[in-house]
């Protein structure tokens, strides 16, 4: 099996609606519709994934649940790691196998997606518990055009995960660090 390389970036947008005008204007079309991800991140009790930089992420959405391995950060101007994902019947027995094989989670967080689609790349707008951003990914060119047509440089790209981000945030505002959920949660 070929390794799968992701390549991304996100754009911070004031709120969703900004966001979904700019996409529209790009002329992207729509591919899928708002709705709730939950995302579970595991690894072992001794970190062993952590210290690889590398990710295991259980995702569940509408119904449907995606087991994803993401392999370490590669050096580039944008985020681009190896990621192989497939889809499972039963997100929450998958959790209960993995917990019995001796994963545990570690951090969940919790988005709302929209994704629409522009030539060869998928936007997506993802509102989180500490913001707004846009999720481009897709070939290096790809990415950087629709950048540039939603009137933003490369300076602005943010190669962070959304743990990252959260972290980041909690150091900023004095707060505990947690799971990233919403509040009604």
């Amino acid at each position: 099996m070929a390794a799968i390389l992701e390549r991304e970036i996100k754009l911070g947008f004031r709120d969703a609606e900004e966001a979904r005008q700019a996409i529209m204007a790009t002329g992207a079309t729509a591919l899928r519709g708002r709705r709730l991800q939950e995302d579970y991140l595991l690894d072992t009790a001794d970190d062993t994934l952590r210290r690889r930089r590398c990710v295991l992420r259980v995702r569940l959405e509408c119904g449907k649940t995606l087991l994803t391995f993401k392999g370490p950060v590669q050096s580039s101007p944008m985020k681009l790691r190896e990621e192989l994902e497939t889809v499972v019947a039963d997100g929450l027995l998958l959790l209960h196998v993995l917990e019995e094989l001796g994963f545990r989670v570690w951090f969940r967080y919790e988005k709302y997606r929209e994704e629409f689609a522009h030539e060869d790349v998928t936007i997506a707008i993802d509102e989180t518990p500490v913001g707004t951003f846009v999720e481009i990914e897709g070939s290096e060119q790809g990415i950087d055009d629709m950048a540039a047509a939603l009137a933003r440089k490369p300076a602005d790209y943010v190669t962070d995960s959304y743990r990252g981000l959260f972290v980041k945030h909690c150091q900023q505002h004095g707060l505990p660090l947690t799971d990233m959920l919403f509040e009604e949660s």
